[in-house]
Formats: structure tokens, C-alpha cells, sequence
């Protein structure tokens, strides 16, 4: 092996995983838009065509979180923590599992939205989504610590939002005359959106923990 190969061994490629990590940061936005877009959408059919490519945005997300993974199982040196990045593509991805994961159900479940909830989750995991962008192409450089730290907690206050959305519609849900199984299926799609912006926070989190090793 020439020493040139070797010397690419013990250099940090920044470049490389702060690009896969913006590149995945911008298909959770597609994602979040997509998603609120297709709720607004009054047409069902229209709406579960839009829903059904989220598929292939979350399967994207996935090709590069493995590619995230395989660049830090192949490099000794990092530009942060090797913990830090697992745990921050790991609930990146997340992110994407769990908006795919409710759009199924609400494309399966064809619930009546009489308290027009879904659309106002999809706004909220929007928003989030976008907050964490904007903190994940801070990460590079750390310029603006300001910008990041502020973005996250606009997604803590969104999951705050998202907690009392839920209670909320819980207790309509639970005081209304619909049945027991339908009852039932909008619990599990509510939660489920519920747990988008957990996830939100938890990646919110992980880059709060970044900047305060490395500012």
C-alpha cells in the first residue's frame, strides 16, 4: 500500500459525512412536504398517490444512512464523535421511518378526520423537519451556533405543540360516538405522528450535544 493510501486512512473526511448528512436532512424536508401537502389534499385518491411516494423518499434516506455507516466503519478519523454520528444518522432515520410508517396507515385505515388532525400534525412534523435542517447544515463549520441552537429548540417547542395536539384529540376522540375499531385506528395514527416529532427531538438533541463538545 502506497503512503498515500494510507495517509487517506487517518484523514478526517468531513466533507464526506457532512454532505450525507445535509443530503439526508433534504429528503426528510421533501418528506415533511410531501406529507403536509398530501394531508391538505381534499381529493383521497389524489391524496394516498401522494402519501404512496413517501416509499421511495424513505427508501433514499435508507441508501444513505447505510452509506453513513459504511464511511464510519471505514475511517479512523472523524469530524465528530464516531457515537455522535451513529446516533445522529441513526435518528435521522428514524424520522423517515415513522412518517412512512403513518403514511401507510393513513392510506390503510381511511379514517373520517372529523377534528381535522392530521393536517395539523403534518404541519407541525413540517416545521420540525425544517428546524432540523437548517441545524444540520449548521453542523458544517459550526458558524452560527445561534442558528442551531434556535432551530433546536423550535423543534422542542413543536414536540410540545405535538404532546398537546395529541391530548387534545384524545379526549375528543374518547367523548365522540364513533365506534370502538374506528376509535382505535385514529389512536394508533395519532400516536404514530405523535412519535414523528419525538424522533424530531431526540435528533434535535443529539445535535445540542454535538455543539456543546465542539463549540
Amino acid at each position: 500500500m502506497s503512503f498515500d493510501s494510507i495517509l487517506k486512512i487517518f484523514l478526517p473526511k468531513d466533507r464526506v459525512f457532512y454532505s450525507l448528512f445535509e443530503e439526508v436532512a433534504s429528503t426528510l424536508v421533501l418528506m415533511g412536504d410531501t406529507f403536509k401537502n398530501a394531508l391538505a389534499e381534499t381529493d383521497l385518491s389524489k391524496r394516498d398517490a401522494m402519501l404512496k411516494t413517501l416509499e421511495e423518499l424513505e427508501h433514499k434516506n435508507d441508501e444513505t444512512t447505510h452509506r453513513l455507516f459504511i464511511e464510519l466503519g471505514s475511517n479512523f478519523i472523524t469530524p465528530l464523535d464516531r457515537e455522535d454520528i451513529h446516533y445522529l444518522a441513526t435518528s435521522l432515520d428514524d424520522i423517515a421511518d415513522y412518517i412512512w410508517g403513518a403514511a401507510k396507515r393513513i392510506v390503510n385505515y381511511q379514517i373520517d378526520d372529523k377534528f381535522n388532525t392530521l393536517p395539523a400534525f403534518a404541519e407541525i412534523i413540517s416545521k420540525s423537519i425544517a428546524a432540523i435542517n437548517t441545524a444540520i447544515y449548521g453542523l458544517r463549520g459550526l458558524k452560527d451556533l445561534r442558528a442551531i441552537t434556535d432551530s433546536c429548540v423550535i423543534v422542542n417547542s413543536l414536540e410540545n405543540n405535538a404532546d398537546d395536539l395529541l391530548d387534545a384529540t384524545m379526549m375528543k376522540l374518547f367523548s365522540s360516538n364513533m365506534s370502538a375499531i374506528e376509535l382505535i385506528k385514529q389512536k394508533d395514527i395519532f400516536q404514530m405522528l405523535e412519535v414523528v416529532t419525538d424522533k424530531c427531538e431526540d435528533a434535535a438533541n443529539v445535535v445540542e450535544s454535538i455543539i456543546i463538545k465542539y463549540a
